[in-house]
């Protein structure tokens, strides 16, 4: 089978949903909120795809970047079936050739943060702020 590799300039929603719950990732995503999916559809800057002969979508690399610094990878998501054969790493470089100047970060599922230094990627710490009441 060959997978065709895509920078596309729109997500369809249910397409995104249906490999996020396909990879696992969606039980990390609100993907019961149709509104904040279609807004991570619309809103990201660099969207990287991979899809099956037939062009169903069989992972995503949906990321946001300033173009110069930084390029936050905030999902990457590859179809259960289809794991394991390169398809993530694939997305990955995909991606950061898009802005290859810009530092690639993302934060990992914990199922997947024994992949990322086996395909090159230096661990690095990270926090997250939920809601600003809880600054201190």
């Amino acid at each position: 089978m060959k997978i065709k590799y895509t920078i596309e300039e729109e997500l369809d929603p249910i397409e995104f949903t249906d490999v996020l719950i396909e990879s696992g990732l969606g039980k990390r995503r609100p993907i019961e909120e149709f509104d904040i999916i279609y807004g991570m559809c619309t809103n990201a800057d660099i969207i990287v795809t991979a899809r099956d002969n037939e062009g169903t979508l069989i992972g995503v690399a949906r990321s946001i970047t300033d173009w110069h610094y930084c390029t936050y990878l905030s999902d990457l998501a590859v179809h259960k079936k289809y794991q394991h054969q390169g398809i993530g790493k694939k997305l990955i470089e995909e991606t950061k050739k898009v802005v290859p100047e810009a530092n690639l970060i993302l934060l990992s599922a914990p199922a997947a943060v024994e992949y990322y230094p086996k395909i090159g990627m230096t661990a690095a710490p990270g926090f997250i702020l939920k809601d600003s009441n809880a600054l201190k």
